[in-house]
This record gives structure tokens, C-alpha cells and sequence, in this order.
């Protein structure tokens, strides 16, 4: 046994106590060391959750403001896409494409179906800045302002010519034509018939051509879209009548020549139902400032007579 190594039981005693302090100390420092960590990592948790938020916050705003954004530009493209040819209401109709010739400019133009001819004149006017009563608007003959496109029979791709002229051009006219019309009124008034008159007489005499186009007393048509035939001229010889409407031309066809006349160089168109064929006119084409130059046609089918006039001369040459 070795005296310096023995201990006493106070000793011991006291050497346990102070270990289990040490132990205790230690624990209460480990405690304290992962307390500590653990609210650090509740304030990193806290810190990384508020700038998640604020993150979050500011993609929700950039988010509604391209929302708003692509709602204002999907109004303004609404409004954009509602202005159209001023049809809005047509916009379920059916409709067709057509292709509008006036003064050498060709304009296309897509309309219901169902518009009148008048209807179409105002679409005319808005594309051409010419006035309806100034239009003569053709398809196969003088267009008729109270029908339809369809009852007309226009299909997608169909030719309308347009002759007029400003108002500033009928007034700057020195010989305006309603003028002439209203003269050889007052003259015809004061004349014989015509077809008394010696100088028709000797081709009126010849009788009916055999090949003549059948007419029809009282009734009203349009243009045909064949040739007028069969018809006599001043010389007795055979005559068609050809309206080229797309050229604004008048052709004038004999076995010899035919001649290509401007519509709006014809000064005036006047007729005269023939004595005992009542069913069929004669009648003549003013191709220059007087009478001399009058073109007489004889034995044109009654049912054409009013279609020619309008056809050469338009209704708007009245107002």
C-alpha cells in the first residue's frame, strides 16, 4: 500500500460532487449551446421567410400588371378589330367580293349579299368620293337600285363599272345633255311622226327583218347579254347593237365596220314606237352637237328601249 494514494471517504465525497457539478455545468453549456443555434436558426428561418414572401409579393404585382396590360391590349385590339368597312352588323351575312372599276381605278369591295343597289352606291361613294345620283353603275345593263345582289345574280369576283362625273364636271359641261333632250322635245312636238317622215318611210317600207329579236309590248328589261340584232340602220342594211359596259362602249356593228363610240360622247338617245308594230321602236344616237349627226336604228325591241336610254345616258344625267 502506498500512503499518498489513500483518500478519504471525505474526501471522495467532495471529488463526486464536484464531478457530477462539472458534468452538470457541462450539459447546462451544451443546452445553452443548441438553444442558442436552434434561435438562430429560427431567425435565419424567419429572414428567409420574409424575403420568400417579399419575392413573392413583388412577382404577384408584376404578374397583375401584365395582366392589366394584356387586358388593355386585348380592349384596344377589340376596339381596333370593331372598326371595320362601317358593316359591323353585316358582319354575319353572307357576302360577296367584288371588284369596282370607275375612271380607270380599280377598287375591291366586300358586301352582304343582300345589299340593294342602293346599298351598294353608298359603299361606291364612301370607296370613290362620288355621289350616288352622279353614279351609273352597271352589271349586264344599268343596275337596278331596289334589288338585291343576289336577286341580280352578282357572284364573288363580278365586275361593277361606275361612269360619273363630279358636280364641279356636269356644271363645266357648256351643252349639258338634259338640255338637248328638253329641245328635241319641243321640236318633236312640233313635228310629223317620225316614222311618216319620207326619210324613214323607204326603210320602214322594207317590213319586219325575218331574223329581228321578238319583242314584247309594255314590258321593261334589262340589257341582254347578247347583242341587239337583226335591226336595220338608215341605209337599210342590218345593224347589232353591242354594249360593251366594262369599256363604257357603245359598238355599233354592219356587215362593213364596226364603230366604237364612247357612251359619254352620245349627246342625246331619242325613239318612237313604230306605226302598226308598236311592240318595236325606231330609234337614233346623237353622236355629235346637232341633229345631222343622229345614228337611227329601226325595229329595236320595245322591252330594251328604256334599258338602252339608261345604259347610254344614266338616270343621274336627270337631276
Amino acid at each position: 500500500m502506498f500512503p499518498e494514494c489513500q483518500l478519504s471517504s471525505c474526501s471522495v465525497e467532495s471529488l463526486c460532487l464536484n464531478l457530477q457539478e462539472i458534468v452538470h455545468n457541462h450539459h447546462g453549456d451544451a443546452g445553452c449551446f443548441h438553444a442558442l443555434a436552434g434561435s438562430e436558426e429560427v431567425i435565419m428561418e424567419g429572414e428567409a421567410k420574409t424575403k420568400l414572401a417579399e419575392t413573392l409579393g413583388e412577382d404577384a404585382e408584376k404578374s397583375e400588371a401584365e395582366n392589366t396590360s394584356h387586358t388593355d391590349a386585348g380592349n384596344s385590339t377589340t376596339q381596333d378589330s370593331s372598326i371595320s368597312n362601317g358593316d359591323d352588323s353585316d358582319d354575319n351575312q353572307e357576302r360577296v367580293d367584288l371588284k369596282i372599276i370607275w375612271n380607270k381605278n380599280k377598287y375591291d369591295l366586300k358586301i352582304p349579299v343582300d345589299s340593294t343597289g342602293a346599298k351598294l352606291k353608298e359603299r361606291i361613294h364612301s370607296l370613290t368620293g362620288l355621289p350616288p345620283a352622279m353614279q351609273k353603275v352597271m352589271y349586264k345593263g344599268l343596275l337596278p337600285e331596289d334589288k338585291t345582289l343576289r336577286e341580280i345574280k352578282i357572284t364573288n369576283g363580278a365586275k361593277i363599272m361606275v361612269v360619273g362625273s363630279t358636280i364641279n364636271d356636269v356644271l363645266a359641261v357648256n351643252t349639258p345633255k338634259e338640255v338637248i333632250q328638253q329641245e328635241v322635245k319641243v321640236d318633236e312636238n312640233k313635228k310629223e311622226p317620225l316614222c311618216r317622215q319620207k326619210q324613214h318611210r323607204k326603210v320602214l317600207d322594207k317590213g319586219k327583218p325575218d331574223d329581228i329579236m321578238p319583242a314584247i309590248k309594255g314590258a321593261k328589261e334589262r340589257l341582254p347579254t347578247v347583242p341587239l340584232s337583226g335591226m336595220f340602220n338608215k341605209s337599210g342594211g342590218k345593224v347589232r347593237l353591242t354594249f360593251k359596259l366594262e369599256q363604257d362602249q357603245l359598238w355599233i356593228g354592219t356587215k362593213e365596220r364596226t364603230e366604237k363610240v364612247p357612251m359619254g360622247s352620245i349627246k342625246n338617245v331619242v325613239s318612237e314606237p313604230i306605226e302598226g308594230h308598236e311592240d318595236y321602236h325606231m330609234m337614233a344616237f346623237q353622236l355629235g352637237p346637232t341633229e345631222a349627226s343622229q345614228y337611227w336604228v329601226y325595229w329595236v325591241p320595245g322591252q330594251f328601249v328604256d334599258a338602252i336610254k339608261d345604259t347610254v345616258l344614266g338616270k343621274w344625267q336627270y337631276f
